[in-house]
Formats: C-alpha cells, sequence, structure tokens
C-alpha cells in the first residue's frame, strides 16, 4: 500500500507525464466513444413517468444487461439548502431531481433485477442521513425506498458509514486534479447512475449529467473551511475551493496538476468536472426536465429565474454525448465553446470531457431515438419562442 507522502511524490512526478499522454491521444486522432441517447416527452410528474422511463431504456438497450444481480448507485441532484425554494415552488418542480423519477427509476432498476440500488447526494452542510435532508426538505422518502427491495440512502458529503474515503484517479493525469477523494460509495457500485436535473449554470453555462457529478466530492475535503492535511469531520459550507482555487485540499487528497492554475470559476469548475466524470465513469445518464427554470442553478436573488415546463426526460449511455442531446434540446450549439451560448464566461465541460476521452459532443455520431430534436427542443432562455409549450398542467410563472 502506498503512504500519504509517497503517494504525493508519484503523482506530482506523474502529473506531467499525464498531460503528454492526453497531447498524445489527441495528436493521434483517436476517436471517443458516443453512446445512444433516448428522449421522452413527459407532461407531469405521474405514473406516466414509470411508461416514459421504460420505454427509454428500452431503447438504449434494457436495464437488464446492465443491472441484473449488481449494486447500482444513483447520484440525485439536491443542491442546496433544503429550505431553498423558487418562490412556493417545491423543488423537484424548479431545481431539484424529482422524486418522482428517482422512485420511477429505482422501481425499473429493481424490475430488471438489481441486487442492491443506493440514493447518493452530498446533502448541503450537513452530516444528517440523507432520508432525514429529504423529510426536512419536505420529501417523503418511503416513496422510493418502496419502490423496490434492498434501496439505501448515503449522505456522500462526508465520510457517512465508511472509514476511509476512496480515491479516484483522473486518467491521463487530470486538468485539475490528479485525482478526487469520495465517499467509497462510489466505488462499492457495480454500476453507477447520474440522475440529474435539466437546468442552466450561472458560471458553467450549464449544469446536466455531468455537472450533477460534481456533488460527489465531499465539502469535508473540497471546501475553504477543511483542515490543512486531512479531511474535516464534518462539512460547513460549499465547495468554494474548487470555484476560485485560493488554497489546496488537505495534504491527504490527491494535488493539483498545475499550482498557478487560474482562479477562476469558468476555467476550474469545467475541468473539475471532466475530470471527476473520467475518474468515476456514468454508466447511465438521466435527465430530469419535466419542470425546471432557468437563470441559475439554485434560486438566487441575484439572477432572474423563470418557472419551466419543457416536459422532457433524456436518457443515455454516455454522459457527454447525452448532455450535447440535452443541450441541443435546449437551444443550444453542443460544439460551443468558451464566448459562445451557454458558455460566455466558462470552458465547455463538453469540450473538456471530450478531450480527456471520456465521450463526444458531436451530434452527427451520436444516435438518438425518440421524437426529432427539432420537434421537441425547447428554448430554455426564449422559452415562449419554443416548439414545446405546457399543456394540462400549470402555467411557468
Amino acid at each position: 500500500m502506498i503512504t500519504t507522502s509517497s503517494r504525493r511524490e508519484f503523482l506530482v512526478r506523474t502529473a506531467a507525464a499525464g498531460v503528454y499522454m492526453t497531447s498524445s491521444r489527441l495528436l493521434m486522432g483517436q476517436e471517443t466513444p458516443a453512446g445512444r441517447v433516448a428522449i421522452g416527452l413527459c407532461p407531469e410528474y405521474n405514473r406516466q413517468v414509470v411508461e416514459v422511463l421504460a420505454k427509454l431504456f428500452d431503447q438504449l438497450g434494457g436495464l437488464e444487461r446492465l443491472v441484473r444481480g449488481k449494486t447500482v448507485a444513483i447520484k440525485i441532484n439536491m443542491t442546496g439548502p433544503a429550505t431553498a425554494r423558487l418562490r412556493y415552488i417545491p423543488q423537484e418542480m424548479s431545481f431539484w431531481s424529482s422524486p418522482q423519477v428517482i422512485a420511477a427509476t429505482v422501481y425499473l432498476l429493481g424490475r430488471a433485477g438489481a441486487r442492491r440500488i443506493r440514493i447518493l447526494e452530498s446533502a448541503w452542510a450537513t452530516t444528517a442521513p440523507l432520508d432525514q435532508f429529504m423529510i426536512e426538505a419536505g420529501w417523503d422518502p418511503r416513496v422510493m425506498q418502496n419502490a423496490a427491495p434492498q434501496v439505501e440512502f448515503e449522505n456522500t458529503n462526508f465520510l457517512g458509514s465508511y472509514k476511509t474515503y476512496a480515491t479516484f484517479m483522473v486518467p491521463h493525469g487530470g486538468l485539475l486534479f490528479t485525482g478526487y477523494d469520495m465517499n467509497c460509495s462510489y466505488r462499492d457500485c457495480d454500476v453507477f447512475v447520474s440522475l440529474a436535473k435539466l437546468k442552466v449554470h450561472s458560471v458553467a453555462g450549464i449544469t446536466l449529467s455531468m455537472k450533477n457529478c460534481f456533488g460527489n466530492i465531499p465539502c469535508t475535503i473540497y471546501s475553504e473551511d477543511a483542515p490543512g492535511d486531512e479531511p474535516a469531520l464534518a462539512p460547513v459550507s460549499g465547495r468554494q475551493l474548487m470555484h476560485v482555487g485560493n488554497r489546496q485540499p488537505p495534504k491527504s487528497a490527491p494535488p493539483a496538476v498545475n499550482l498557478n492554475a487560474p482562479r477562476q470559476a469558468g476555467y476550474r469548475i469545467p475541468r473539475a468536472v471532466a475530470d471527476i466524470v473520467a475518474a468515476r465513469p456514468v454508466d447511465l445518464a438521466l435527465i430530469d426536465g419535466i419542470y425546471t427554470m432557468n437563470g441559475a442553478e439554485i434560486p438566487d436573488p441575484r439572477h432572474v429565474h423563470n418557472w419551466l415546463h419543457p416536459r422532457l426526460l433524456i436518457a443515455g449511455t454516455n454522459c457527454v454525448s447525452t448532455d450535447a442531446v440535452a443541450l441541443a434540446l435546449m437551444g443550444f450549439d453542443p460544439m460551443a465553446d468558451r464566448g459562445a451560448a451557454p458558455f460566455e464566461t466558462a470552458d465547455s465541460m463538453l469540450r473538456l470531457a471530450e478531450d480527456l476521452g471520456v465521450g463526444t459532443r458531436d451530434m452527427s455520431r451520436i444516435e438518438v431515438a425518440g421524437p426529432p430534436l427539432q420537434k421537441v427542443r425547447f428554448d430554455i432562455r426564449h422559452p415562449a419562442a419554443s416548439v414545446v409549450a405546457p399543456e394540462n398542467g400549470p402555467s411557468p410563472a
């Protein structure tokens, strides 16, 4: 076993080699994977969610071959405090993964033969169990727990039920850090699912199945309040360290690739996201876009928010390709990069992950199942001009 000090020396020595390997792969023109993506229309959070998701999974080749007899971990999106709201609107109707979509996914995973299903999220600034955090937010976790046998919850914002963290090294040396320490739940699973919300992000442009995995990393390590040598015992704040880079994580964590990297969120967040999905690959990407909001990732008085009703569910076997399709559905060009919408102030996390070999954002290489994109596209910045309009439900405010 490598000790902490010798491991860090090894990582520093190999970081430069990783940069060379990444450049070499690109120069050789190796094609990145292209996963199939399925799109479905679902008007409301009701029993139709199961039917639409089941069809999407069938269009991807079926769940059974992926999950039968296996432990499946689902990273959901419950970013921010339990009390956060977009006005009076429930969180799942605006900026969180819906419990109905989570429960439907759990049910279908159980029906496909998953042996054990674990619902994961880094609950905001607390060591409370994840199901307790859900109750504080007004959710009933029994809806998810009773959807299949052997369903568990884990707050991954600290050690949780484990005694150590798991280290995930980034292939080719990484873009921001050489590796990331995470709760062992992300290691102790056979299949990893990212169940995200279809949203924009005030800094990184968008937050979909890839950006959802930014929440994998615990604030006991990746916050400005973390100690200098070892992780904190409990999270007390967010991941501002990752945004601005005013300091390094504790010495127990893998080091930065470049100590002089820009201290700008639009540079750092996309690279961290690309690193994380390269180090902890996503086996199944799901995006809940039945209801959402625009303006930012969480309700924020600095941004104008609109409540939106795209009526979309998206699933794919490659997180980069899935997010590329979602970008196109939101009215953006998946090939866009810094300076072009939605990446006006940030580098494209899709391009960076593509550079790491995670997947392709080239729509000409992505097989899309379901209705034609042009018929279900929802321009998230100009919703009044969108093809898909709300029906059989409340109108966006």
